[in-house]
């Protein structure tokens, strides 16, 4: 029980990364609350969904004061919501950019500002930030999505500073994955998916799990010297 009597925040919960993330958490003991701007289900009694577009200044300020009402401990955040609409930099509408940039970046700060805040008034926490492969590598038809990420990758070691001072125990740190068998790859085509494979060194996909895993690992006091720093988890991707 690594999380034993702890409150997280998880965004992007309602399925993915986010769900895996909510569903270890709770069995590690956590009291989760699952943020996504779909509607969310869950079974576990110790996971309570809300609904909630991370994009929306107002709806996130309300939506810290209702937690911070309710709970007044926060001691983890988790920011994994994230979209992608892809395509080459000169066919890209400037809608496709502001949509990501919103959603995977500005939705980051959003929660952040307050919660990270937050933490360092009571003295503690830990904040994980879900960035990609891709934010350290670029690829192509990803511009948006690779400007969001290395974006977040900078927040990670911005917050990580501004937290920790007056000698708070707050600790920020990002996970960059591959690529992971979310649904969102489960449409890909299999050859496509052998592609991405071979260009691991363990010559395998992710699976979700082991982000997850990555997550309560940061978050918890196994890594409690642990800040400003990125952990890729791809199978050493090359790309």
């Amino acid at each position: 029980m690594k999380l034993e009597n702890k409150v997280a925040i998880i965004t992007g919960a309602a399925r993915g990364l986010g769900k895996e993330m909510a569903t270890l958490f709770a069995a590690e003991g956590a009291k989760v609350i699952a943020l996504d701007v779909s509607d969310i289900e869950y079974s576990l009694p110790n996971v309570e969904g809300y609904k909630l577009d991370v994009t929306n200044s107002d709806a996130v300020a309300k939506f810290y004061e209702d937690v911070k009402a309710k709970y007044e401990t926060i001691d983890i955040l988790i920011n994994n919501a994230g979209i992608t609409r892809d395509a080459l930099t000169h066919k890209m509408t400037e809608d496709m950019w502001d949509l990501v940039i919103d959603v995977n970046l500005k939705g980051v700060f959003n929660l952040t500002k307050h919660l990270g805040l937050h933490m360092m008034m009571q003295g503690h926490g830990s904040i994980i930030n879900i960035s990609s492969v891709v934010g350290e590598y670029g690829n192509i038809g990803q511009a948006n999505y690779a400007a969001t990420k290395a974006g977040v990758i900078g927040l990670t070691k911005t917050w990580a500073k501004e937290y920790a001072r007056k000698g708070a125990n707050v600790r920020v740190n990002a996970i960059a994955p591959g690529y992971i068998m979310t649904e969102m790859l489960q449409t890909v085509p299999e050859e496509l998916l052998a592609k991405f494979a071979k260009m691991t060194m363990l010559g395998r996909l992710g699976e979700p799990v082991e982000i997850a895993k990555s997550a309560l690992f940061l978050a918890s006091d196994d890594a409690s010297y642990i800040t400003g720093q990125v952990l890729s988890v791809n199978g050493g991707m090359r790309l």
